[in-house]
């Protein structure tokens, strides 16, 4: 093995932090629930959503997963602008493990979402075939202005080894 080093192991506990630099806004939440495809009425709609107890729409719960919309800075090589480590592994592919979203309260358009994200653990398998790999998992707290916890993301990524010196 040897894709765990202990530069890798010294940044569990490493945390990120974007605040985003303006409110969600209504517009975000309706050009997110379009292009998603998801007309829910609470999302486009403010009467709707006063109809339903909340004081203007609300942003589809999936909108505060799309990070490269209330972040700011340069975008990567691929063109995306969120958020990363920046762990490069030579010698290996990265895969996405998955995610796993609680989420916990509607997203207004008056919301400033501060994403906090950590690694909290990093782990080195060797496949079932031999290879080995890296497992890092990392987990994000989004919350607004006001301290409130609108979702938590738990994140694993893979790093797999495709021989040769790593």
């Amino acid at each position: 093995m040897g894709l765990l080093t202990d530069e890798l192991r010294a940044r569990i506990g490493e945390q990120a932090v974007y605040t985003a630099p303006e409110p969600v806004g209504r517009a975000s939440i309706r050009y997110y629930a379009l292009a998603v495809g998801d007309a829910n009425p609470l999302y486009l709609d403010a009467s709707a959503a006063q109809a339903a107890g909340y004081s203007d729409v609300i942003a589809p719960p999936t909108w505060i997963t799309e990070t490269n919309q209330y972040m700011t800075g340069s975008r990567n090589a691929e063109g995306y602008m969120g958020h990363g480590w920046g762990i490069e592994l030579p010698n290996t592919r990265l895969v996405r493990g998955g995610n796993s979203y609680t989420f916990n309260k509607a997203i207004h358009p008056d919301d400033i979402v501060t994403a906090t994200w950590e690694i909290v653990d990093a782990t080195e398998r060797t496949t079932s075939k031999g290879t080995d790999m890296l497992i890092v998992t990392s987990s994000a707290t989004y919350t607004n202005q006001r301290g409130e916890v609108l979702a938590t993301n738990t994140e694993s990524l893979i790093w797999t080894s495709m021989g040769g010196a790593a």
